[in-house]
């Protein structure tokens, strides 16, 4: 059996009044998911758990069949694993974005989506003037980046409370500076990068292009080394793991899964579906589990770029979810699971912690008979997860 899992990054949302009240998923043309819909099972997942953060990385160990409550450490040690950065069990990782400060204000969470060899040379900048024995900065890719601080359990930094700067998109940085005990060490990091970083000739490179500069780094996202047993210890198999982004790849890496890095996967609108699309294809030749993520549409959300986010539900559905089926919906040896792992409404730019849909398509599933693959469709079904860490056994095992 194989078993393909696609996430559509934040394709949920909420009913929009130029799209006739409906969503975008509503108004996408999404032939491929309708067909998963209506000739497979169609429900709704919670992935965030009561009183968590609605955020990718919660979602996501969620998504691969473990309960967050129980295994969910913080987003900038699942991103640590992917980049090769060894923790000690007192250490504590940051999340680090590059962003766009004006005055007070964070005016870009992403710094225009600054490239990653400029984003390179501004983060190994940072650590050649930050860094010391106990604070090492790592270059990512795009925008995310990340910040070791060795021994930071014995400050208790890892329960900082640092929010997400895509959250804070043009609000005051003061008032949204980290709070908590030992933050002043946080805050001065953040605060001196704007310093050392204002006059960089990459920034002033990119203020001459009309460019949103690199200014200063956010931190955020913290968290220690987490304990998680392998994905093949829990369901006895084996597979690879299809994204650009650290966060899902470092969290590949931890649960023993491949990770597959391809060519042209930018993590943002311009990332190449199709190439994604045949890794996933190529990779099922001889694995038995394949997990592909696309982030195109989370981005459009964030960005409140409503145009942008249903063309990324198109390009995922026809060139993601469109390519699996033509290979395999004849075949009667799969399983094929698409949802997006949490919602990012257009009209509030950032995730929320409302269910979403979810659709399974192969050997065994039961047909729904609802009308397509959207939030409203999905209301209709009396197939729900409460415990989103479930729906990968079901999935699997077929076991509620």
């Amino acid at each position: 059996m194989k078993y393909i899992v696609l996430v559509g990054d934040g394709m949920a949302d909420y009913p929009i009044k130029e799209l006739g009240e409906r969503t975008p998923l509503e108004a996408a043309r999404t032939p491929n998911m309708d067909f998963i819909a209506q000739s497979g099972t169609l429900g709704r997942i919670k992935t965030i758990p009561d009183k968590m953060t609605p955020a990718s990385d919660v979602a996501h160990v969620a998504i691969f069949g473990y309960d967050p409550r129980k295994y969910y450490t913080g987003r900038g040690p699942l991103e640590a694993a992917n980049l090769g950065v060894e923790l000690e069990d007192d250490d504590v990782v940051f999340r680090c974005n590059l962003i766009t400060v004006l005055g007070d204000t964070l005016v870009d969470y992403s710094a225009g989506h600054i490239s990653t060899k400029e984003a390179e040379t501004l983060i190994k900048f940072i650590d050649q003037n930050l860094g010391t024995g106990r604070v090492k900065f790592y270059h990512g890719v795009g925008y995310r980046h990340l910040m070791l601080v060795k021994r930071g359990s014995d400050e208790h930094l890892q329960d900082l409370e640092c929010k997400p700067p895509h959250d804070i998109r043009g609000q005051g940085v003061t008032k949204n500076l980290p709070k908590g005990d030992n933050a002043a060490f946080i805050i001065k990091l953040m605060q001196d990068s704007r310093r050392i970083l204002e006059h960089h000739e990459v920034n002033l490179v990119r203020v001459d292009l009309k460019e949103n500069p690199g200014n200063m780094i956010w931190l955020w996202g913290q968290g220690k080394k987490p304990s998680m047993p392998k994905f093949f210890e829990k369901y006895g198999l084996g597979g690879a793991v299809i994204s650009a982004v650290d966060l899902i790849k470092g969290l590949g890496r931890i649960l023993g899964l491949e990770v597959i890095n391809v060519p042209g996967a930018t993590g943002y609108y311009d990332t190449d579906y199709e190439a994604k699309a045949r890794a996933a294809l190529a990779a099922l030749r001889d694995k038995d589990f394949v997990f592909v993520h696309v982030e195109a549409p989370d981005e459009a959300g964030h960005n409140g770029d409503l145009r942008e986010k249903i063309t990324a539900i198109e390009r995922f559905d026809q060139l993601i979810v469109g390519a699996i089926l033509s290979a395999y919906k004849n075949r009667n040896d799969f399983r094929v699971l698409v949802l997006p792992d949490h919602a990012t409404p257009i009209a509030v730019k950032t995730h929320t912690a409302d269910s979403v849909p979810f659709g399974i398509f192969g050997k065994d599933i039961p047909a729904s008979g609802l009308g397509g693959y959207s939030e409203k469709e999905a209301v209709k079904s009396q197939v729900y997860f409460e415990k989103g860490h479930e729906l990968m056994d079901y999935f699997i095992n077929g076991i509620r």
